[in-house]
């Protein structure tokens, strides 16, 4: 039973306004099935009472004083009988009244058939006790007390008529209140079991609704919680996942349940040795359908030789970018303020060193100190104006870029500052679509990009390499920038996005970092390819 069939929000909101949801529904329907069977009772006590008058009469002894009236009545009751089952299955009229009828049909029939085979002695009207029995659990109210009531007049009555004319002797009397006694406790007992059949039904439709809800929260938690989660059974079968696994992992196979060692050996390999020591609850992975870092927890339900296992799946790169965010939020107050309060200083060097390098005459050596000095301000002054760049990717604007037009003249101004051969960038438009991005902030991820990249090249004709071509997702497009370098190693890997993480001297291990801030301010994403030679870049971007 799933959370959306039990509609558990519906279930709460009607009982606050006062209805009964779907568990009052559900008694109705009880209430129906039982009349249905209750009538059907009816006809087979009227077949039964026919069958003994026709064939076993000698015993019975019915309708002796009167043959004629008791066949009108039990033909009469059979019909009436069978008649009231159609109303029953159609659950028309209201069941109350169906009840009411059915209950006058059995009184006026047993009186009429213990008035033709001599009064209370016959013992006919011990039946009525079951008719008001079930009187009483359908109705599930004080009407019951009504319909003994009449049994019971009627029972009396009649006594009181055998007495005036057959002389019935007054002895009869007591045997008739013992009976309408019988009555009215039978109709008590019914009106009680039906009073807790209330209670439960009204007990079993809160925990109806507060299963309901603890399963739709557990849906909820499962679903959206960011790590995966798989449980094996101790065959290696996938029974339930979460879409944040199928994320991580991969897709399971439609329409069966796979086994984990098909789905993700590499896991299936882990929890083998988990097996071996559980002491080792938690192992690193990176599956080939996976770039990011993942980690794997094994944790086992149940008892036996081997319990079924859950299989916690946590992307560790996102557990570590929350972290380095955390370290970022208090960082960045500081190194703005910092970066602004350099800068001033910066300028009054860099200019004290223009002119002393324009000053008469100059010494020995002091140009070699001047190129330092010019050297070493150039590059604090990159670092200051990557650290302001930070602030500026809650600050996108996209637009709508033409992709040749835009590709063609930054390669262009790229070649000519960076006093790049212009044979040493190969340029691939594969689309007509254009880039969704701020230009400003596409020009400094892609500047950053192609610097690492032909710095890391071999510096030939054709080193360098950008392309863009529709994705892998309808709408996306992939603008990659390679190089045929030796590539970034799997060690570095790992760390490339963080801030300040660098394999240069010289580097300040921001670029990456800045332009994937960039990226995913402007809802796109940047990330290392491996399979070819060289590094490979990717930035998956939005096209229009």
């Amino acid at each position: 039973m799933t959370p959306a069939a039990l509609a558990p929000g519906a279930l709460a909101d009607r009982i606050r306004a006062g209805g009964r949801a779907p568990m009052t529904t559900a008694g109705d329907d009880t209430a129906w099935r039982t009349l249905v069977v209750f009538s059907a009772y009816r006809v087979v006590l009227a077949l039964g009472l026919s069958g003994a008058y026709a064939f076993l009469n000698a015993f019975f002894q019915l309708g002796t004083l009167q043959p004629g009236l008791a066949v009108t009545t039990l033909v009469t009751y059979a019909v009436a009988s069978v008649l009231l089952v159609v109303p029953a299955l159609l659950r028309e009229p209201r069941l109350s009244l169906q009840v009411t009828a059915a209950v006058f049909v059995d009184v006026l029939a047993i009186v009429v058939l213990m008035h033709t085979s001599g009064g209370i002695r016959s013992g006919i009207g011990v039946s009525l006790l079951i008719s008001l029995a079930a009187a009483g659990l359908i109705t599930r109210g004080r009407l019951v007390f009504f319909h003994s009531a009449v049994a019971a007049i009627a029972i009396l009555v009649e006594q009181a008529f055998q007495m005036w004319r057959f002389d019935a002797p007054a002895s009869d009397f007591v045997q008739s209140g013992l009976t309408s006694m019988a009555l009215f406790a039978t109709a008590g007992l019914g009106w009680t079991l039906a009073r807790y059949a209330r209670t439960s039904e009204t007990i079993a439709e809160q925990r109806t609704i507060d299963l309901a809800n603890l399963s739709q929260i557990n849906e909820l938690v499962i679903r959206d919680m960011q790590d995966g989660f798989l449980v094996v059974d101790p065959e290696g079968t996938i029974r339930q996942s979460n879409p944040r696994a199928v994320q991580l992992l991969g897709p399971l196979p439609a329409g069966r349940r796979p086994l984990l060692a098909e789905y993700s050996p590499e896991i299936a390999q882990l929890m083998e040795l988990w097996r071996r020591g559980p002491e080792v609850t938690y192992a690193p992975l990176r599956t080939p359908r996976s770039s990011s870092e993942l980690g794997v927890r094994f944790v086992p339900i149940g008892g036996g030789e081997t319990p079924p296992t859950v299989v916690f799946v946590e992307d560790v790169g996102r557990l570590r970018a929350q972290a380095q965010q955390l370290k970022l939020v208090a960082l960045g107050r500081l190194t703005a303020s910092i970066a602004h309060e350099i800068r001033n200083p910066l300028s009054s060097i860099n200019h004290a060193a223009e002119l002393l390098g324009e000053s008469e005459p100059a010494q020995a050596g002091d140009e070699r100190l001047l190129t330092i000095i010019r050297d070493n301000v150039h590059r604090l002054d990159r670092i200051v104006e990557e650290i302001l760049y930070l602030n500026r990717r809650d600050r996108a604007e996209p637009e709508d870029i033409d992709s040749r037009a835009f590709l063609e003249q930054f390669v262009a101004d790229f070649c000519s500052n960076e006093k790049v051969p212009p044979d040493g960038v190969v340029l691939d438009v594969r689309t007509a679509l254009r880039m969704r991005f701020d230009r400003q902030h596409l020009h400094q991820v892609l500047w950053n990009l192609m610097r690492n990249a032909w710095r890391h090249g071999l510096k030939l004709r054709g080193s360098l390499r950008v392309s863009l071509s529709p994705a892998d997702t309808p709408g996306m497009l992939a603008l990659e920038v390679a190089d045929d370098g030796p590539g970034v190693s799997p060690l570095a890997q790992v760390h490339l996005f963080e801030p300040f993480f660098t394999t240069e001297a010289q580097g300040t291990g921001l670029g990456l970092y800045i332009a994937r801030e960039l990226c995913e301010g402007n809802g796109a994403r940047v990330e290392y390819r491996e399979g070819g030679p060289g590094g490979r870049f990717r930035v998956t971007l939005k096209g229009t």
